[in-house]
Formats: structure tokens, C-alpha cells, sequence
């Protein structure tokens, strides 16, 4: 099987997992048609093809970017204008996604882009609370219950062809949940963390150009280790 293959089968059927989460919501969209449609067509086009990735792990997904289109770090907005996948999940733009598509422009567009690199989370569904984003970290109890759901997503995400040697990840909380995980499952040699999109974008807005600089140095640096 490709890596579209793994990706699609995977990602379409995807179930919430029945945890009970108190007032925090899970936002599920691979029981929509139209996400199932979009993720094939997304994977075929980018990832139909039997080559390793750097996988660059993110959080979890956002409700107005990847809870939408069941697509990591990609918004309605960009999915349509960037990537040339027409959808009606909405017109809002998300921060993340913004960040993102200025960095995959910036490598050479989404072909290049997505033939090196796979944007995922460490859990594959957006979380609400009290109608906004929240973190699977946020809370400790919150992150002990999904802790082997992010497990099981991160054993069977990189089947799909990751480079063992090196993984991305996103946000430094971020980081610190998952190398102790790294510590007890050997998913990956070594961890490269970065500044999450968000905070780039509601933080370091002036400085976007050299985040997308600092991001495109280190996905080139470990090709070159390759």
C-alpha cells in the first residue's frame, strides 16, 4: 500500500473514542462524506507514492483547520486556494493554517512541500472547550485519558513512512508530553522542536519571516542527513 493508501483507510475510519471527557467535546469530521472526499483527493494528489516523510507533529487540531477538513494545519481557505481541492466547509482562515501555507509557498509550494514533509497531531481530533480550542495538555486528567489513544495514533501514523531517525515537533509542552512517550516507545532517534504556528502568528507576527525561515532550514537539514 502507498502512503495515500495507509493515510486514507486510516483517517476515514477514524472513530471518536468513547472517554468520558466532562465538559471538554471532541470534534470529529471524518464521519462527513465531504471530508472523507477531501481527504482521499488531498492524500492522492500529495502522498500517492511509496516514499518516507519528515513527520512534523503538531498538537491537536484546531476547530476552524484541520476539525474542519479532517487535514492537519489546513483550513477550508487554504485546502481550495492552495492545494486546488474545492470544498463548502466553510471560508474562515485559521492562524496555524495561515503560517503554515506562508511556509509551503516559501519551500517551493505544496508538491515539493508535501513530497518531504507530513503535518499531522499527536491527537487526531480538535477539542472544545467552552466553544473555544483547548489543548489535549491543558489539563492533567485530559491528558492521562488520551494518553494511549495519542499512543496507538503515533504506532499507527508512522506506518504510513516515517523517517525513524528524526521527528518535528511543534510547541515545547508539546515536546515535553511527547519525549516522555518517545522515551518508552522509541517512536523516533531524535526530536527537533519548534515554535507552534499559533504562537508564531499571535505572538511573533513581525517576526513570520524568520520562523518560516527557521522551519525551512530544519526540514532541509534533515534531508540532507538522509
Amino acid at each position: 500500500m502507498s502512503f495515500a493508501d495507509k493515510a486514507i483507510r486510516y483517517f476515514n475510519e477514524l472513530n471518536a473514542p468513547n472517554i468520558k471527557l466532562g465538559v471538554v467535546e471532541l470534534m470529529n469530521p471524518y464521519g462527513s462524506i465531504q471530508v472523507k472526499s477531501v481527504v482521499k483527493k488531498f492524500y492522492n494528489k500529495f502522498y500517492n507514492d511509496y516514499g518516507s516523510r519528515i513527520f512534523i507533529f503538531g498538537i491537536n487540531p484546531g476547530r476552524f483547520g484541520g476539525g474542519l477538513t479532517g487535514i492537519s494545519f489546513t483550513d477550508p481557505v487554504a485546502l481550495r486556494e492552495k492545494c486546488c481541492i474545492e470544498n463548502t466547509l466553510g471560508e474562515r482562515k485559521e492562524l496555524s493554517s495561515k503560517f503554515i501555507y506562508s511556509l509551503v509557498e516559501e519551500f517551493g509550494g505544496p508538491k515539493k512541500f508535501f513530497s518531504k514533509v507530513f503535518l499531522t497531531a499527536l491527537y487526531p481530533f480538535a477539542i472544545i472547550k467552552d466553544g473555544k480550542n483547548y489543548n489535549y495538555y491543558d489539563e492533567k486528567p485530559l491528558a492521562e485519558k488520551l494518553k494511549s489513544e495519542i499512543v496507538k495514533t503515533i504506532k499507527t501514523q508512522i506506518e504510513f513512512g516515517a523517517r525513524r531517525d528524526v521527528a518535528i515537533l511543534l510547541g515545547k509542552k508539546n515536546a515535553k508530553c511527547f519525549s516522555e512517550l518517545n522515551n518508552n516507545f522509541n517512536f523516533f532517534d531524535k526530536v527537533i522542536v519548534l515554535e507552534h504556528p499559533r504562537y508564531i502568528m499571535q505572538y511573533r507576527l513581525k517576526k513570520i519571516n524568520l520562523y518560516i525561515k527557521k522551519y525551512i532550514e530544519a526540514i532541509k537539514c534533515i534531508q540532507k542527513q538522509y
